[in-house]
């Protein structure tokens, strides 16, 4: 690589391309623009066009949405549009409205930080564009091509440089110094996935694209403020390398009043053409027995005359289907599920017991690897101890990888020396008001940085990211010795991985199934929030990113997360209890009316006051409600999935074949 062409495009074959093209198959201009004066060419000017051009909700190439790229000069603002072509039957796996969910409506190249291409051996071309608040749009794939051209257009209306650490990153209007330009590509793997972005293009503009495209409908989410931690404050200083990170994945929570104002077309759709699931839904719902309404007890709350009835109302109280809750599994009914060399008896049984009690505190560090897959339900004792030894071995050769780094290697490793830096910043903050965690010089927080780092060797693809630390911590705190936790670790991250992949397909699937398990489930409350462009579900992004880490008391989200891990009901049980906590209190977040940015601080208020046994029984009896249309609503795939052990669960994204 010639070091003086790392800035500059102009050694690029896309750019050679596109010059060879020239203007007929870039430069596309509409005719009523043509016609019209020089203030409207300034006002509306498409300078490129493409169609075939599709993201992937999901895993399965038959549910891609493909829909219509456009770059539109405006003055001398640039802007990219990306459109949804409508369905085109009546049977699509995915409607109009989900559609819209992912348009892009007219995002100025101000607010955008960066364009990743990518160029898979097999495969289409792709591109993931950051805004330059961390956020990145779904994976643009170009299948009739013309990603060359694109990046050219780009470059002949902005300042288009690549990334002297990645040759595949153009960095947009980049006047920063070359180490901030570094670690700003650097982030790019944790950019947090969004549907969209604001739009300041005209009125004229505007109007121009409701006659020429193929969809109706707009979505504009911005994602910005903080979430509070529980314990101890936590003093944060501002640093560049973790501004991605640190705003994004652990304050995606919260969203401001301007990014509540860019969401006015959420979810747009056509009126004709509705999602199936309504049938079935109203079938559900009107076939359901339910309690009598309790007197309001929050004291604010409007006359119910403002509130729309829903048969599965249960404010303050707990569905009277959901069956009453156990005792936790003690050690002497434990051995009942054994045989006399070790090995589960009954492992459907023993999950169901866990489901409805949880495990003595005791128990926890010998029945938590079965749970997480680290050992089979079918080996004995024996079998186990061996299966320590040789893993202690295994995990002792991976640590040693990072920690036989020399200093002189640790300056020409960009890489090593960012996820250090950003795991040591983490550990010192994860649950410090834990007596376990308490004070300085503490040793189980060292464990817990070894073991991280360890993880970002062993996963390097994935490596770390900010979140994970949480996902440990109780982990080692069980497990009380580095290498079981580091295994038992990887084993959750296996079904959790996905939740902190580059392009966050794996939260973006999880928030996409939580909205139509509200449809189906309570459709009022669903209603309510479309109304008030809240569809988006990111209020829910940290319940399901840590699996309700910060929402619950320590002892209760070990608890929590045991009875998670049995799948007994469904391996999606997490999003029953976010429709569990979101029905609990819907009388007041719909008598209160409360808009996007209150609804967004009610339920981060919520933390430490939610009810565990309530929410569990409740989110039981809907799941047993959903049975197979709820099922029908979780794409395939959806994490936390079971994983398939091929080796394969992670793999290259530029290798990814759809």
């Amino acid at each position: 690589m010639i070091e003086s062409d790392l800035h500059d495009l102009s050694d690029d074959a896309d750019y050679a391309a596109s010059q060879q093209q020239g203007s007929a198959s870039v430069m596309v201009t509409s005719d009523s623009s043509k016609q019209g004066s020089s203030s409207e060419l300034d006002a509306a000017e498409i300078i490129f066009l493409k169609d075939n051009v599709a993201i992937h909700p999901t895993q399965f190439a038959s549910e891609r949405i493909s829909g219509r790229m456009k770059l539109i000069k405006q003055s001398s603002s640039l802007f990219m549009t990306w459109i949804p072509y409508k369905a085109h039957s009546s049977d699509a796996r995915i409607s109009d409205k989900d559609r819209s969910l992912y348009t892009i409506r007219a995002v100025p190249f101000t607010d955008i930080r960066s364009i990743r291409r990518h160029t898979p051996a097999l495969g289409w071309q792709y591109i993931i564009v950051v805004l330059s608040t961390g956020l990145a749009y779904p994976p643009l794939y170009f299948y009739s091509g013309g990603v060359k051209e694109f990046l050219a257009t780009v470059k002949q209306h902005v300042l288009l440089v690549r990334s002297s650490e990645d040759a595949n990153v153009f960095l947009v209007n980049d006047f920063q110094n070359t180490l901030q330009r570094t670690l700003s590509s650097l982030e790019l793997p944790r950019a947090v996935t969004v549907a969209c972005g604001p739009s300041n293009l005209s009125g004229d503009e505007s109007a121009m694209n409701e006659n020429e495209e193929k969809a109706d409908g707009g979505v504009n989410n911005g994602i910005v403020s903080a979430s509070q931690f529980h314990g101890k404050p936590r003093h944060k200083g501002h640093d560049p390398a973790r501004d991605i990170s640190i705003q994004v994945l652990e304050k995606f929570s919260l969203v401001t009043k301007f990014a509540r104002e860019t969401t006015s077309q959420l979810f747009g759709e056509n009126q004709n053409n509705e999602f199936s699931s309504t049938k079935r839904r109203t079938h559900i719902q009107t076939n359901l027995d339910h309690p009598k309404k309790s007197p309001n007890v929050e004291g604010n709350v409007p006359d119910e005359s403002h509130v729309i009835a829903d048969p599965l109302e249960f404010d303050k109280l707990s569905l009277v289907w959901g069956k009453p809750r156990q005792p936790p599994l003690s050690s002497k009914e434990w051995i009942t599920f054994l045989d006399s060399e070790g090995r589960v008896t009954d492992s459907e049984a023993l999950r169901k017991r866990i489901f409805y009690g949880g495990l003595d505190h005791n128990l926890r560090k010998e029945v938590w690897g079965l749970l997480l897959g680290y050992y089979s339900y079918e080996s004995t004792y024996a079998e186990r101890e061996l299966l320590k030894s040789i893993k202690k071995s295994e995990y002792e050769t991976i640590k040693n990888q990072w920690q036989s780094i020399s200093l002189a290697q640790a300056k020409r490793f960009t890489k090593f020396r960012e996820r250090k830096c950003l795991i040591e910043k983490d550990v010192v903050r994860t649950d410090r008001s834990l007596a376990f965690y308490d004070g300085d010089d503490n040793p189980n927080v060292n464990v817990l940085r070894d073991i991280l780092l360890t993880y970002s060797f062993y996963n390097f693809d994935l490596g770390y990211c900010q979140g994970m630390s949480d996902l440990l911590s109780p982990i080692l705190f069980v497990m009380g010795d580095e290498s079981e936790a580091f295994w038992c670790f990887v084993a959750l991250m296996e079904r959790l991985g996905p939740n902190f992949n580059r392009d966050q397909n794996g939260m973006h699937s999880q928030l996409f199934a939580l909205s139509k398990l509200v449809e189906l489930l309570d459709s009022p409350l669903h209603n309510y929030f479309k109304q008030g462009d809240c569809l988006n579900y990111f209020f829910c992004f940290r319940w399901i990113l840590i699996q309700f880490k910060r929402e619950f008391e320590y002892e209760n989200t070990m608890r929590l997360w045991e009875v998670l891990w049995t799948y007994y009901l469904s391996e999606h049980m997490h999003l029953y209890i976010c429709v569990a906590v979101l029905k609990r209190y819907r009388n007041k977040i719909m008598g209160e009316e409360m808009d996007f940015d209150t609804l967004l601080k009610f339920i981060n208020e919520l933390s430490g006051h939610i009810e565990l046994d309530a929410t569990l029984r409740d989110a039981e009896a809907l799941c047993i409600c959903a049975g197979e249309n709820g099922a029908a609503n979780i794409p395939p795939g959806t994490p936390p999935s079971l994983p398939v052990d091929d080796g394969s669960f992670y793999v290259q994204q530029d290798d990814e074949v759809l």
